[in-house]
Formats: C-alpha cells, structure tokens, sequence
C-alpha cells in the first residue's frame, strides 16, 4: 500500500477528485494549506495599503491505495493539477505500513 500526498492549486481540486475516481480511487482526505516555494508569494493591495503574503492557499489531498494504483493516480493527479505554470504543486508517494478501518477492524488492503 502506498500513500499519495498531492499539493495542487485550489481551484484544481474538482479534476483531481473526479481524475482520481475515474482510475478506481475510493477515498481521499482533502486539507486546505498554505505553504509556498518557488512561487514565493506575492504582494497585494487591501484598502490602499500593500502587503505581502507570503503564504499562498493550496489544497492537500491524501489518499492510500494499493501499489498497483499508484502509477495510474499519480498519472491522473498531474494530468488534472497542471497548469504549466509556477505553483501546481507537488506529488509525494511513501509506503504505508498498517492500516485498519475503526468500524469493521479490517485491516490493510480490505480496510482501503
């Protein structure tokens, strides 16, 4: 089992959802964040005055799946998060030991 973290743009989260379901992926958990990179925030200009934000809004979505999903998420979370613009964001994959569902106590790949 693989864990999927993406990092993408917030207007962007409809086509990875709907990108993700389409490849067979059942479940995500969805944070709004903030953070920035090489983006480096911008400046902006609230009631006459100027100022920079640094932190930008951004959109995590987590998701485990079973390795042979993996390619095809991660496929689908880039062709639906690009923009080919500065900011689209990021894609981590790591590896995910255990995992039950509370409900059923069922555990690893039956639990996702």
């Amino acid at each position: 089992m693989k864990k999927i973290e993406a990092i993408v743009k917030p207007f962007k989260l409809d086509e990875v959802r709907e990108a993700l379901s389409e490849v067979g992926v059942t479940g995500l958990t969805v944070t709004e964040v903030k953070g920035f990179g090489r983006q480096k925030g911008h400046t902006e200009l609230y009631r006459g005055a100027e100022y920079v934000v640094d932190f930008l809004p951004k959109v995590k979505i987590e998701a485990i799946v079973s390795e042979s999903q993996v390619e095809q998420a991660v496929e689908a979370i880039i062709k639906a998060a690009r923009t080919g613009k500065i900011g689209d964001g990021k894609i981590f994959v790591t590896t995910v030991e255990h995992v039950v569902r509370i409900r059923t106590g069922e555990t690893n790949e039956t639990a996702i």
